[in-house]
């Protein structure tokens, strides 16, 4: 097919293409494993420097002690931090879980916030977490811009930003509201499976045609053959 004309165009394009490969809601696309709001702010917090797969290693025995706000304010620090130790920075982590539960407590009565300018105001959580929070568990619109969202978007030519609020900005702007989530979970899933950092598999990639990044050379049409007729040779003499 033709490649879009338009930044729009090719940002629509792609959104639709993974859609149809990544099929789901923004919840059954979010690996990590959460109950309640409060929960998937806490599991997002642990998953920086660290793999959902871990996270969700942790979680159960996390959410089983100190599965709300309340109940992870009031918990002993050196209890949270062994609990978490394996997600690495625990120190870190349990600071800022401690930190964040307790903000919640005394200024939200226990509810996470789903205003992005509430959200960044608690300890460990800038721009990526509130987004995820406000896409997959409170049904808003927010584009989480990781690393392998913002490799691929840079990839596809959908942006030349680095920063990540630059980044979101840019691509917001291309897409409808209703579409941020589940296109930032698409294209974490897709760098995972075949468009990684280091060696891309373009040949198996379904955005390989619309990609000006990709390896794979496009198939170009054979030259279409004129329609119009051939000259005819000059009649002979005939012979008398």
């Amino acid at each position: 097919m033709a490649a879009p004309r338009s930044l729009r165009g090719r940002a629509r394009e792609v959104s639709a293409r993974l859609a149809l490969e990544y099929p789901g809601s923004p919840t059954e696309l979010c690996a990590l494993r959460y109950g309640s709001p409060f929960q998937l702010l806490a599991a997002t917090i642990l998953s920086a420097q660290s793999t959902d797969l871990r996270v969700n290693t942790v979680t159960p025995a996390l959410f089983a002690t100190y599965g709300t706000p309340e109940d992870l304010a009031a918990a002993p620090a050196e209890a949270v931090e062994e609990i978490v130790r394996s997600t690495g920075f625990f120190r870190a982590k349990s600071r800022s879980l401690l930190g964040m539960a307790g903000a919640i407590v005394d200024r939200f009565q226990g509810q996470v916030p789903s205003e992005m300018q509430d959200l960044v105001t608690l300890p460990g959580v800038g721009r990526k977490t509130a987004n995820v929070v406000r896409s997959v568990a409170l049904g808003l619109p927010g584009l989480p811009v990781d690393t392998h969202v913002g490799r691929i978007v840079r990839r596809l030519g959908l942006t030349e930003q680095t920063d990540p609020v630059r980044v979101e900005t840019e691509i917001c702007a291309l897409l409808p509201p209703a579409d941020w989530g589940t296109f930032s979970l698409r294209l974490i899933l897709h760098g995972r499976s075949v468009c990684p950092a280091r060696k891309p598999r373009c040949e198996s990639c379904l955005l390989a045609d619309i990609c000006p990044s990709s390896t794979v050379p496009l198939r170009r049409a054979p030259p279409a053959r004129s329609r119009a007729p051939k000259p005819r040779p000059p009649a002979q003499p005939r012979k008398t």
